[in-house]
């Protein structure tokens, strides 16, 4: 079975892992700031806060914003469901704009229209918008932040799939369109820390109150303290945090990743054009590829056109299985997950993320892929679409 995506471990990474083994710290110790300041570096942020999830740091993130009971938060149907559930975290609610049809993205003219209607019917506007860079491809960033000019809402980029990727030639992550971006490190995105996470930003104060919300709101820092300290082991909960820290283990194997993070990056665009090229001819819609960013290609995502094929969606996904092809579908749209139809979403709440669902496959791209493996991908589509 070739998987639709896997991590890549190499000697180097086994190697700092066994250093932070046979160092004095398994935790809090001097690896993950490292990892940190190696990544803020690399995404040209001034800030990087590392935690044990993508949706810890979606969490923390919104809470730095402010999010709570009485807010509403606007993100993308098309994601996994963290990128809405950190929202109810926060106890605020959580609604959906539609993707656009092409990019798979959040969809500014959607967007702008449901700002628009609710401004005119004086409905509650986000206070928060959590676009997602589905499948590593950036969204309209420019246009999304100047839309929180006009509305005044906040913005998180939830840049799970997008670490290595770039927009009008700056890095995905580098703030220039928003307050806050996350990556993820779960073990099929493109480096990994087995699990993990981390938020970057521009600004100070929210770098500050996310490091706080990570280790239970505790600081020792003597300029943060609200008394006098007892003593050299004084520290104060000035908030109600978690336990959301990433370990030195973890860091380690970031720190190493990160090293080979264009590397990787380069061999995703390079099976990328491959597909692009080989699979055209197909009853498929390939991804868009837009000259004003740089996708990672976290996903290849194609979607069928059935009206070419005389098969179900779900008889061409189960023949690609059973061909030896670890083919995903990315993602249900999340208003049709029973929790949030509890909710009242309905299940036909976004037309083209609707569209999306019916037609979408994740067909495999990772870094460890042969030419060969990429050519069976190949011939097994080609075989079954025939």
């Amino acid at each position: 079975m070739i998987p639709y995506g896997k991590q890549n471990i190499n000697r180097q990474d086994i190697d700092a892992v066994i250093d932070v083994l046979k160092s004095d710290f398994l935790t809090q110790g001097p690896i993950v700031p490292q990892f940190e300041k190696s990544l803020a570096h690399h995404v040209a942020a001034n800030y990087a806060v590392a935690v044990n999830s993508a949706t810890s740091a979606l969490h923390i993130a919104c809470l730095a914003l402010g999010v709570e009971k009485g807010d509403v938060v606007w993100t993308s149907p098309i994601s996994f469901v963290a990128s809405a559930n950190c929202v109810l975290y926060c106890g605020a609610e959580v609604d959906f704009v539609d993707i656009d049809k092409f990019s798979n993205n959040m969809s500014v003219q959607k967007l702008a229209e449901k700002l628009q209607k609710h401004k005119n019917n004086k409905l509650a506007l986000p206070k928060v918008i959590i676009p997602v860079h589905m499948a590593g491809h950036s969204c309209d960033m420019e246009a999304i932040h100047a839309l929180s000019e006009q509305y005044g809402f906040k913005i998180i980029e939830d840049a799970s799939h997008a670490i290595g990727a770039s927009y009008k030639g700056q890095s995905v992550g580098c703030g220039k369109y928003s307050d806050i971006t996350i990556f993820s490190f779960h073990p099929v995105k493109i480096i990994t820390t087995g699990e993990g996470g981390m938020a970057v930003t521009r600004d100070v104060n929210l770098c500050d109150k996310m490091r706080l919300l990570r280790s239970h709101g505790i600081t020792r820092d003597k300029n943060s303290l609200e008394k006098n300290s007892d003593g050299p082991w004084y520290y104060e909960q000035s908030l109600l945090g978690y336990n959301y820290r990433l370990t030195e283990l973890q860091g380690a194997l970031g720190l190493s990743q990160l090293g080979r993070l264009n590397e990787f990056i380069e061999i995703r665009k390079s099976i990328a054009k491959y597909y692009l090229t080989e699979l055209c001819s197909l009853p498929i819609e390939l991804p868009l590829v837009n000259s004003s960013s740089q996708s990672s290609w976290h996903l290849f995502i194609i979607k069928l056109q059935l009206e070419k094929i005389s098969k179900t969606h779900k008889q061409v996904f189960t023949e690609l299985r059973d061909a030896g092809l670890g083919v995903n579908l990315h993602y249900i749209p999340i208003y049709r997950q029973p929790y949030y139809q509890s909710m009242g979403f309905n299940v036909n709440y976004c037309n083209n993320a609707d569209d999306y669902y019916e037609r979408a496959i994740s067909i495999p791209i990772y870094h460890g892929m042969s030419q060969r493996d990429q050519k069976s991908v190949v011939n097994i589509l080609t075989r079954v679409l025939s």
